[in-house]
């Protein structure tokens, strides 16, 4: 491991001069990512800001809707009861995710800015345009059946690991974040990117910026959501495809619906067609199937993941039908109907 500076700020403030004045630096809080990359070399900073002191550890009431500090612990945020009461597809999401021990450690701020899981980009000896940008993408080509089939680029073909972030699309939160320009707030929908031909930035991000915070918007979603992870095994594995989807109805008539794919793309995947389709429309799986093939449509698949295809209509249709039905995803079966 390189050698590397090491300060623990209290304050923001200090936290953002800390990672500003240097040239390679990252925070960092649970480290189950960093830490990682870190050990494979990936990472190589020069310096970490360690910001566990810093106070953002609350979740509080604000605008109506909840307000979830950066270094609140994915573990509290899926256990709280006001999340499970207002926004209970943000607790399924992370409770799907990772295991109980991870969570306990990773905090929110982090769990965003994950890296993703490419084989390729977690091996120094292969080319990889997010480790070295312009020196290729051995996924094209190569063993991608875990890689993206929306939003891809000649660059990359990345997907982005989390389930939390694909519920917080769903839900349309906002990130608010910090730096030497002040503060600022990010659509959930603006924070992470599409590859393009810059892989190397994940989300919109400045590098001297620093998370403060994801704010849930006041919505009604309770009653009618799911969160659908389908996986190779049932526990500690990252989707292949997941659906989160929330709805309103009025009686059988779908006033709103939401939903949002994982493990498909390079960020969490949202079509406002396909969900605006839905709206007026009866709660049936012909409605649930249209809504499905519009999404399809954009899909490009790779050499060995064209079962994504499939896998992902199959998914919509059924999130969409558990969120209307007000059945949320069973930890115990992850079957595809």
């Amino acid at each position: 491991m390189n050698r590397f500076d090491y300060v623990r700020p209290t304050t923001v403030e200090e936290a953002v001069r800390a990672i500003g004045s240097a040239a390679n630096a990252r925070f960092i809080a649970g480290g189950t990512n960093l830490v990682d990359l870190m050990k494979y070399n990936v990472e190589r900073p020069e310096r970490l800001v360690d910001i566990t002191r810093l106070p953002l550890e609350a979740i509080e009431d604000h605008d109506g809707g909840l307000r979830i500090g950066a270094l609140v612990t994915n573990s509290t945020v899926a256990y709280d009861e006001r999340i499970k009461e207002r926004y209970p597809l943000l607790s399924s999401a992370i409770l799907a995710g990772a295991s109980g021990q991870l969570r306990n450690a990773a905090t929110t701020g982090g769990n965003l800015n994950q890296r993703t899981r490419c084989y390729y980009f977690y091996d120094e000896a292969t080319p990889c345009n997010k480790r070295e940008p312009g020196s290729g993408c051995q996924a094209i080509g190569g063993v991608n059946r875990i890689h993206a089939i929306f939003g891809t680029s000649e660059a990359c073909i990345a997907t982005h690991p989390s389930d939390m972030c694909v519920a917080l699309a769903a839900l349309e939160a906002e990130v608010r974040v910090t730096g030497p320009g002040g503060e600022r707030r990010i659509p959930f929908a603006e924070f992470h990117r599409l590859p393009g031909d810059t892989p190397q930035y994940d989300t919109t991000l400045k590098a001297d910026e620093i998370v403060l915070s994801v704010d849930l918007p006041d919505a009604d979603f309770a009653g009618h959501h799911t969160y659908l992870k389908l996986r190779d095994r049932l526990s500690y594995a990252f989707a292949l495809v997941s659906v989160a989807a929330v709805m309103k109805r009025d009686g059988d008539t779908i006033t709103e619906a939401r939903f949002a794919l994982g493990g498909v793309a390079h960020k969490p995947w949202r079509n406002t067609e396909a969900e605006a389709s839905l709206k007026g429309k009866s709660a049936t799986r012909e409605s649930f199937e249209a809504a499905a093939e519009i999404v399809m449509r954009e899909a490009k698949p790779q050499s060995e993941n064209g079962f994504k295809i499939e896998l992902a209509r199959r998914a919509i249709i059924r999130g969409l039908t558990q969120a209307a039905a007000g059945t949320p995803q069973s930890q115990s079966d992850k079957r595809i109907a």
